[in-house]
């Protein structure tokens, strides 16, 4: 194993870490209402633009420039954090999780293929084994959906996957994540004006949010970002499969849930397909005739 998949795996570790963290702050802060959905997306994206911006400045002497920004990625970022804060409320955990991953699996392997991937036999096995665990773990416990929410969190996973696949041609992940979000902020307090007649607000509520945007979002998409250039779309898309997984086993260590056979199975499948698909390569299609 070579130093730059070495490097990748760590990257890609401590990234699935900060958004299972992120998940962790979310559950915190939203399920007992600690804080609204409109008012937690935009502390999130607030304190994220925050920090990145005074990394920026700090080390560059400048603020962050308009033209790093990718309208796409604004698009698919805004889609990402708002529609999650929003179908979260009334969802439960493992139903958000399932359709979370869903929506992000589907767009990014769907795009994977039309790039021309193709998975080994030994990544296909690894994959199954993720997806399985993913199952293992959720499905029994699912209840029928609010159509609406459940919606709105596929739609959340299909932005995250485009915001994903569009983060590998970013040259300077710091800069790049700056001007993206800072760009957000404007749709944001939008959405947070349109709705101010559902304000509620704690210090806990705003310390979370705050939490989630500077600590788990603004670095840990620096972090993937610098991670995902090196993975192939398919891989991006598998690596994610951990966080429901790494979320649970956070809600034992910080939120005293209980520990059950079916989540170490659960997990252990998920990781180990994973650790497969990440040190297998993709075979590249063949060229096809005119």
């Amino acid at each position: 194993m070579g130093e730059r998949t070495i490097r990748t795996i760590a990257l890609t570790s401590v990234a699935m870490l900060c958004f299972a963290a992120n998940s962790l702050l979310c559950r915190l802060a939203l399920a007992p209402k600690l804080i609204d959905p409109a008012t937690f997306t935009s502390v999130r994206v607030l304190s994220a633009a925050a920090l990145l911006t005074a990394c920026v400045l700090v080390g560059r002497g400048h603020l962050p420039r308009r033209a790093y920004a990718n309208t796409r990625s604004i698009a698919a970022l805004l889609g990402y954090m708002a529609f999650f804060s929003f179908g979260y409320t009334r969802l439960s955990a493992g139903t958000g999780a399932l359709l979370l991953i869903g929506g992000v699996q589907l767009t990014m392997l769907y795009v994977a293929w039309r790039e021309g991937e193709r998975f080994s036999l030994p990544a296909w096995s690894g994959l199954g084994l993720a997806l399985l665990g993913v199952l293992y773990l959720v499905l029994p416990g699912v209840s029928a959906p609010d159509p609406l929410s459940a919606a709105l969190m596929a739609i959340s996973g299909a932005s995250f996957g485009l915001f994903s696949l569009l983060a590998r041609r970013g040259s300077d992940p710091v800069e790049v994540n700056a001007s993206n979000l800072l760009w957000c902020l404007p749709p944001v307090a939008l959405v947070n004006l349109c709705l101010v007649d559902g304000f509620i607000g704690t210090p806990a509520g705003f310390a979370l949010a705050t939490a989630s945007g500077a600590l788990a979002t603004g670095f840990g998409y620096i972090v993937w970002y610098l991670a995902v250039r090196s993975l192939t779309a398919g891989q991006a898309a598998t690596v994610q499969l951990s966080m429901p997984a790494v979320t649970a086993l956070g809600g034992v260590i910080f939120l005293a849930e209980p520990l059950s056979l079916r989540l170490l199975i659960a997990s252990a499948a998920m990781i180990g397909g994973i650790a497969i698909v990440l040190v297998q390569r993709l075979k590249p299609a063949r060229p096809t005739g005119a």
